[in-house]
C-alpha cells in the first residue's frame, strides 16, 4: 500500500519532503482512527464535504472532491449503502439529482471528525504549547496566500 518510510535524517530533507513526511504520518494516522467506524478515508472525505456545505449535485461533490464524476458515484454508492447519505431529486432540475447527509452519517461524520482529531493532537502533543501557536501561524499564513 505505502512504500518504504524515507529514513533519512529529517536534517537531511528540504522543507518539502519534510512537510509530505509528517503530512503522511497525519495521514497514516488518521486512517488507523477510521478503522473503528470501517470508513474508507475518501467517504470520510465526502461526508466531510456534504456535511460542511450541505446537499449538492455529484458532479460538485466530484469537484470538491477533486476526483472524477464517476469515482464520486461509487462513493455515494458505497455511503447510501450504509444508510449515510441519500440521493435524492434536484428541486431546481428534476433530470438531475443531489445528495445528502442522512441523520446516520452526520452522527457518524461527527464520531470519525472527532477520533481524527484525537489522532492529530496526539501528534502534535509532542510539542510545547508555543511550538504548536507557531505552526499553527505558519500553516495559516501559507494557506491564505497558496499562490505566493
Amino acid at each position: 500500500m505505502h512504500g518504504p518510510r524515507d529514513d533519512r535524517p529529517a536534517a537531511d530533507l528540504d522543507l518539502g519532503d519534510l512537510v509530505m513526511r509528517v503530512a503522511r504520518d497525519l495521514r497514516r494516522r488518521g486512517m488507523v482512527a477510521f478503522e473503528p467506524y470501517d470508513l474508507a478515508p475518501h467517504h470520510a472525505r465526502a461526508l466531510r464535504v456534504l456535511g460542511h456545505h450541505g446537499s449538492m449535485r455529484l458532479g460538485e461533490l466530484a469537484q470538491h472532491l477533486r476526483v472524477a464524476p464517476r469515482s464520486v458515484t461509487d462513493v455515494v454508492d458505497a455511503l447510501e449503502e450504509r444508510g449515510l447519505a441519500r440521493r435524492s431529486p434536484d428541486p431546481d432540475d428534476r433530470r438531475a439529482q443531489v445528495v445528502t447527509v442522512t441523520d446516520d452519517g452526520a452522527s457518524l461524520l461527527g464520531r470519525v471528525d472527532a477520533a481524527r482529531r484525537e489522532a492529530a493532537e496526539a501528534s502534535f502533543a509532542r510539542l510545547p504549547t508555543a511550538d504548536r501557536a507557531t505552526l499553527r501561524r505558519i500553516l495559516e499564513r501559507l494557506d491564505a496566500d497558496p499562490g505566493a
